[in-house]
């Protein structure tokens, strides 16, 4: 797999975190998911899933009836979401910013349930009006710029991160996504450098640590890559994504010698022609 849909797929994941985690007051690992093939959905147990029916019925009932509790549209939207069904969660969050049109928590919340189902570009519009100027917040910086790096407006988003960062200096969170965004960019140097200063800060999560092997690993550090990686995975996970990106980096290289070796042996445009 290209680099680029990896992590493209690493910062989709972050505004899918984010739009949980915000909607419930914190958010701490957005820029922060699984990385390379080891990304999965966790195993979910079938008492899990029947605890989440019951709770998803109970928010369900609650949000049915008081329509206009933003409280309600955001705790069922929220439990929509856990359970994939991203549509349905934007529909309440929709009917919930339109009866509410100033609330702000009512459209952030909309926004990010907007980009946790790919609807990037009305996400933005809405996020937008979800905070303001003089009251910005930094939550919400950081997922418009993970949404604008989804739709390859790197410059932008780098600005939120900074953004977000003047008013939360050192969040992890933060400099996660900034280190992915530097990653898109080609920029490993300072993807490497964001995501150490993510990585040493006291609150940084096992993902954020991961983002940072997979960047230690594109460099062709790979012991170094599984060792950072080891810390929180299985030894065996750990050897597998660096394996996964060994064989990545080595499958880039043959395209680009075969290319090379292509533009060598093209013929000669004949000027008497």
């Amino acid at each position: 797999m290209p680099l680029r849909p990896i992590v493209a797929r690493l910062l989709a994941t972050a505004v899918a975190i984010c739009a949980l985690a915000l909607s419930a007051g914190g958010c701490s690992n957005i820029g922060a998911p699984d990385t390379t093939a080891s990304i999965s959905a966790a195993n979910t147990t079938s008492a899990n899933e029947a605890e989440s029916r019951r709770t998803l019925d109970t928010l369900g009932a609650r949000y049915r009836e008081n329509p206009g509790d933003v409280d309600a549209a955001i705790a069922y939207a929220r439990a929509l979401r856990a359970i994939d069904q991203r549509a349905q969660a934007v529909a309440v969050l929709q009917q919930a910013s339109i009866r509410n049109p100033r609330n702000m928590p009512a459209l952030g919340a909309y926004g990010l349930a907007l980009a946790d189902a790919g609807q990037y570009q009305k996400a933005l519009e809405t996020l937008d009006r979800a905070h303001t100027p003089d009251n910005p917040d930094w939550r919400i910086l950081n997922v418009q710029g993970a949404v604008l790096d989804q739709v390859g407006r790197h410059d932008e988003a780098q600005r939120h991160y900074a953004s977000a960062l003047k008013i939360m200096p050192d969040e992890p969170a933060v400099l996660s996504n900034l280190g992915l965004s530097y990653l898109l960019t080609k920029d490993l140097k300072n993807a490497e450098t964001t995501l150490r200063r993510a990585v040493a800060q006291q609150n940084a999560g096992p993902k954020v640590r991961q983002n940072l092997a997979l960047v230690v690993g594109l460099r062709g550090r790979f012991e170094e890559a599984k060792k950072i990686a080891s810390a929180d995975l299985p030894e065996s996970e750990a050897a597998a994504n660096v394996a996964y990106l060994q064989q990545m980096l080595a499958q880039q290289r043959d395209t680009k010698d075969a290319k090379k070796v292509g533009r060598a042996y093209m013929p000669t445009p004949n000027p008497g022609s």
